[in-house]
Order: structure tokens, then sequence, then C-alpha cells
């Protein structure tokens, strides 16, 4: 019979020998970091279908690893990271991109599409999709996929009830020449602000209000603030998703090739999804209690008249932005 120090130091033995036959015998060769500022929306899907698709390709030699609320750091430092190779994916915004190239920020730029399904036939229309991918591409970074977040809702702390109720209120925003001058319109201020500053900024009065996505609004608990969110349909958010180049550099053609090509083929599928969720969050936020805000006619067509202008504004100084700007309006008058 053993006794016991020797029956514990079997059953240890034993214990060893099954987790090691467990474990497995091969360790990725790479790994891809997918850095994004939100959690469970569509800039989330976008890292679990692209970690699906680039391990089930590479057979496992590539080990992609996601990280949610802005765990790799702010947002500029993560497209910075992209940049010099420190973070091997980010998705966001465009308009956060702006440093890298200032044509990211013509999406930004109002009265653009009518709707969802009008901004997912310009952003892949082939002529116009090949050059938003190529857009970066010598900046260290390589755009895999262009697709759309949502229409931005405006938040006050006091609701936005009508074009009036804007003017003389600070509201954040994302920083591009656009959104300056859509609040200028409104007779608001903007502040540019990261997306983890804005509920401290509206609760310690820095702000007034935001404009964002409505899947922002219900992730991050905006109506314990607020319950009113004004539906005015003017902008929509557009998100990319980009490479290091230095990442892509150090991996073997095909793989190379593999994760540009997954990039790409996701953009359908990214759109379709990207409404599904949109309608989800706003059914979740009027289940939380959340009030929808929409302009007279009166409003609306005065804030057309006030926004119309934008895009030329703010891309005329700027001969190859404008350029671009004219390319996507063009798309979209064709769609």
């Amino acid at each position: 019979m053993l006794s016991i120090p020797r029956l514990v130091r079997t059953v240890a033995a034993a214990t060893a020998l099954l987790v090691g036959a467990a474990a497995p015998t091969w360790a990725a060769d790479f790994t891809m970091k997918i850095g994004f500022g939100t959690m469970n929306d569509i800039q989330h899907q976008w890292g679990t279908w692209m970690k699906e698709a680039v391990e089930a390709r590479s057979n496992g030699k590539i080990e992609v690893r996601l990280f949610p609320r802005n765990q790799l750091g702010t947002i500029a430092s993560q497209i910075e990271g992209v940049q010099l190779g420190t973070v091997e994916a980010f998705t966001s915004p465009a308009d956060f991109f702006v440093g890298v190239d200032p044509r990211f920020g013509v999406f930004s730029i109002p009265m653009l599409f009518k709707d969802m399904e009008h901004a997912e036939k310009t952003l892949l229309d082939p002529q116009l999709n090949r050059e938003i991918l190529s857009l970066g591409n010598d900046k260290g970074m390589q755009v895999l996929t262009v697709y759309t977040f949502a229409f931005a809702n405006y938040f006050g702390k006091q609701p936005l009830r009508t074009l009036n109720d804007f003017k003389g209120k600070k509201l954040r925003v994302n920083a591009t020449p656009a959104e300056r001058a859509k609040m200028r319109q409104l007779g608001a201020t903007a502040v540019p602000m990261d997306l983890a500053e804005v509920v401290p900024g509206l609760q310690q009065g820095v702000i007034d209000g935001t404009q964002s996505a409505t899947a922002v609004y219900v992730n991050l608990k905006f109506n314990e603030i607020s319950k009113a969110l004004t539906d005015s349909n003017d902008t929509m958010v557009v998100s990319v998703a980009a490479v290091s180049r230095a990442f892509l550099n150090r991996l073997p053609a095909d793989l190379r090739q593999m994760v540009i090509e997954e990039g790409a083929k996701l953009q359908p599928r990214m759109m379709a999804r990207s409404r599904e969720i949109d309608g989800q969050m706003r059914v979740r936020w009027t289940e939380q209690g959340g009030e929808w805000i929409k302009f007279s006619a009166d409003d609306q067509n005065r804030m057309r008249q006030l926004l119309g202008g934008i895009g030329e504004e703010v891309t005329q100084s700027n001969p190859q932005v404008n350029a671009f700007y004219k390319r996507v309006l063009e798309t979209a008058r064709k769609h």
C-alpha cells in the first residue's frame, strides 16, 4: 500500500503527464494584436471575424489576440503603434487617422450619405474601394477593411431638441476639419477628445454633449447621464481597419497576402452586420429608458442648408483632399 506522501507524488506525476499530453505540441509563429476603443459593437465584430479567418487560414501559424476598450493605449498611440510596428492592427472611425492622411477626414463630412445602404454601395464601389484601401500605405500601414459603423446621433446632458439648443454648447468631436466646421455652423464649440475621456468630461462639465453611434451610448451606459438621443442622420460614422506594414513584412509572402485578402473579403459582411447591430442597439437604448428626438421638418431643412457646403469649405485648401472628396461625392451620387 502506498504511503500518503508517495501517493501524492504519484498523483501529481500522473496529472503532469496528462496535462502535457493535452497541451498543444506547436505554438503560433506570429502574434497579431488587434486593438480598438470600443466593445461589443461592429468594431469588436471585425476583430472577432478577422481572428477566426486569419487563424483558420494560417493553420494556426498566426495567433490573433483582441484588445478592446483601449487596452493597448489611447487611440492616437495605437495608430502610432501600427505605423511603428508595435501594434499589429487597429480599427476605429476613419476620423482618427487624419494625422496619417487628411483624406481620412472626408468620411466625416455631413450629408454625404442618405442611409446605411447608400453608404455601403458607395464605399464598396470597386474603383473607390481600391483608393480607400490604399490610403496611408506610404505611412507604415495598410488599410484592410472599410465599413459603416452607423449614423452619429447627438447626445446632450440637456436634450438637444432643436437646432437652437446647440448654440453655446461644447460638443466632443474626433478633431477633423469637417466636424469643427459642422459645430461652428450649428453654433456650438468643437472639443476634440478621446472616447475614454467623454463620460468623465460630461460628468465634470468639460463638455455638454457629444456625437457617436448608438452602440457607444448603450455599451458605455450614457443613459445614466441623460436619456435623450437626437437622431438627425447628417453624418455617417465610417470605420477602417488597418494593419502594420512592419508586421506584414515579417510574414512570409503567402501569409501576408492572406491577411490582406481576408480583410478585404470581410467588407460586405461587415456592412450587413453593421445595420443589424445598429438596429439592435437602437432597440436597447429604448429598452433602457432612452428617448429618441427628431428635429422638426423646418429644422431638418435648415440643417441641410447649414451643413451642405462644408465638404467644399474644408477641402478646398488641399487639392489632394478636395479631389478625393469629389470622387466620394460623385460615387455617392452614382448610387
